[in-house]
């Protein structure tokens, strides 16, 4: 899934319209090409950015795909795939569609920053788009990515979860709601579109090059941890996600899919391996302070983000392995890569510091500054009220 540049992501706010294609023309397949690879031309949409970049650049190496088509609002470092530059809301994707058998949607916007109404418009418009374009041009399979955040983390969820367990989660943690939407629009789209087929991808934490309010918990001065919960900490590094999704591509699985390392951490085990101490809370308090910071603006993560960090939601990849994959990755190795991603990064109740402010923040923590400005919210309501 990808982040766009934060140049495209101001323009999306400022209008809706979609995006000419001002890319180069295709290359055309050479001839040794076209004869020896039998396999599926693939269409990847986000492809010049994040996870789009890393599996446009896997698919283009395989001996098992014909060719790959990239679509972004921007070129790619890819020189093996066919660009296309547009957005993926403009109708005319339909025509960029057409020879693939395959297309992979990873044209997300899940950035913390970016306004949550333009945010939302971009990701079901631009994934209505796409399964509507990939029907029109004849394509048989679309693989879509949202998180295994929709299962919803709470306090009676198994674990670990089966993909086939009710999606519970709500509205209230950032980009959650649109990831719902999404899997709604993959349930319904093999009806409206008869033969079109339809694969979704879960990963569980996502680490590698990503920024989220689950990496960003990493990034303060103690982890907040609310009393009486039961965290269970299950990471997906984005180069098993990119296997995870090539095996969608080869139709060697498909349906819901979740992926993720084997197994999980338990709080006292991240916390052991991570080096970085706890600071406990009552959770009506962290869960009130963590709201109504977000509804004033002080932080990016509502507090619905805060319920990822207390209660399971780890999920089984029964279907993958069945099908014969296995992550390369564990969660200790994945926990050691995002420290290592994030050191040198301060971050206070989600919001990220500049050093000398970090530096104020200092021993106090992420949640006492939390509490802090709760407090300070407090009294200006007390004295607003009694003028």
């Amino acid at each position: 899934m990808s982040s766009p540049d934060p140049q495209v992501r101001a323009a999306r706010n400022e209008s809706t319209r979609p995006s000419p294609d001002h890319g180069p023309s295709p290359a055309p397949l050479r001839a040794d090409e076209s004869i020896a690879v039998r396999g599926p031309v693939v269409a990847v949409t986000g492809a010049a950015s994040g996870v789009g970049t890393l599996l446009t650049e896997r698919l283009a190496a395989s001996e098992e795909i014909k060719q790959v088509i990239a679509i972004d609002e921007r070129r790619g470092e890819c020189a093996a795939a066919q660009w296309h530059i547009l957005d993926v809301r403009d109708p005319a994707i339909a025509d960029k569609l057409r020879g693939a058998d395959v297309v992979v949607h990873l044209a997300l916007d899940l950035d913390l920053e970016t306004d949550p109404a333009a945010r939302t418009a971009y990701n079901v418009r631009g994934t209505q788009t796409v399964l509507t374009a990939a029907a029109a041009a004849g394509v048989h399979r679309v693989v879509l990515c949202t998180s295994a955040m929709v299962y919803g983390a709470l306090p009676d969820n198994e674990l670990p979860l089966s993909e086939d367990a009710e999606l519970r989660a709500t509205a209230e943690a950032t980009g959650v709601g649109d990831l719902l939407e999404i899997e709604r629009l993959a349930r319904r789209a093999p009806r409206a579109h008869p033969g079109l087929n339809v694969s979704v991808v879960r990963p569980g934490v996502l680490v590698g090059g990503t920024d989220t309010a689950l990496t960003r918990y990493f990034e303060s001065p103690r982890l907040l941890v609310v009393a009486g919960s039961r965290p269970a900490w299950q990471f997906c590094h984005v180069e098993d996600l990119c296997s995870a999704l090539e095996y969608a591509v080869l139709e060697k699985v498909e349906g819901e899919l979740a992926v993720g390392c084997d197994g999980w951490l338990e709080q006292e085990e991240v916390e052991e391996l991570s080096g970085i101490r706890r600071m406990e809370l009552p959770s009506a308090v962290a869960l009130g302070a963590a709201a109504r910071l977000h509804r004033i603006g002080l932080t990016p993560s509502p507090a619905g983000d805060l319920a990822y960090t207390m209660y399971p939601w780890v999920v089984s990849g029964s279907r993958l392995h069945e099908a014969g994959w296995r992550p390369q990755w564990t969660n200790e190795e994945v926990l050691a890569e995002l420290l290592e991603e994030v050191s040198g990064r301060h971050t206070v109740a989600g919001r990220r510091l500049g050093r000398k402010d970090a530096t104020a923040a200092g021993a106090a923590g992420a949640t006492v500054a939390l509490l802090g400005a709760a407090a300070v919210v407090r009294r200006a309501r007390k004295a607003r009220r009694r003028i």
